[in-house]
């Protein structure tokens, strides 16, 4: 695959302590960010029950769409802990304890504190390939397009980024932002025909609030710099032919973008 080709990805946060509010999903957002560094599009996100019928099918119904699935969550010592079993059961296959997982839980936990629950952490599907966890050593795994990783996010991040060198890449998406003190209503109309000329460029709106005033930041993403340059020239006159400005997006703030009500 050449690096012009669309590189695709899903994302599968597991866990009933995410969908309960208990934890904070850190995991998505940082997933999203390191696949756009290296050319790969997260096209889908999905959080998940620890319902062993609901992660079989989003297991399946993804890795025959994307080129990668990546998973958190759901791999530790407890009875709630499916995830491998799962990824086996959407194989087709057995589940097994690897020794080499096995070994490198040995070099993190004492033999005799080494019980069947956290040997539970060395179980994984015929045929996996092991993914490195260079923090508590409990391994991860791939299953073809498929890599499972530890919900705990440092963990994670270290499992992504020790198999990122691996993945296919894509073009990186480029991204340029335009904001003005317009409502999205006031732009809704004008955003959708420069779209409808521009396929190859995503253009999305997010309102914001600051001191008082209304506006949105208006966002487009491509492959093509030449093409976005037009997209964000075109959003440009369309905010003059209102009667806005165009202003910096430095001026817009995370704490402005609360999504207020259109007006």
């Amino acid at each position: 695959m050449s690096d012009t080709d669309k590189v695709t990805a899903c994302a599968l946060v597991i866990g009933n302590e995410v969908l309960s509010g208990r934890t904070r999903d850190e995991n998505l957002h940082w997933i999203a960010n390191r696949c756009t560094e290296i050319g790969i599009r997260l096209a889908e996100a999905r959080i998940l029950p620890d319902v062993e019928e609901v992660i079989v099918q989003a297991l399946n119904d993804c890795r025959g769409k994307y080129h990668y699935v990546f998973t958190t969550g759901g791999i530790g010592p407890t009875h709630d802990d499916i995830t491998a079993a799962c990824v086996a059961r959407a194989f087709g296959v057995k589940i097994e304890r690897r020794k080499e997982a096995v070994k490198l839980l040995e070099t993190f936990i004492k033999k005799e504190n080494l019980n069947e629950a956290r040997l539970k952490m060395a179980e994984m599907p015929v045929g996996a390939e092991l993914v490195y966890n260079p923090v508590s050593r409990a391994p991860g795994f791939r299953m073809e397009n498929v890599y499972v990783m530890a919900g705990v996010p440092s963990i994670m991040r270290a499992m992504f980024n020790g198999f990122a060198g691996s993945l296919l890449s894509g073009k990186r998406v480029l991204s340029q932002s335009v904001a003005c003190y317009l409502p999205e209503g006031a732009v809704a109309k004008g955003l959708e025909a420069i779209q409808d000329r521009h396929l190859n460029v995503d253009v999305g709106s997010y309102p914001f609030m600051r001191s008082g005033n209304f506006g949105c930041t208006l966002v487009s993403r491509g492959i093509d710099q030449d093409e976005l340059d037009q997209v964000v020239m075109e959003i440009k006159t369309m905010i003059i032919e209102l009667g806005s400005e165009p202003i910096d997006q430095d001026l817009v703030t995370p704490e402005d973008e609360k999504n207020p009500d259109d007006y």
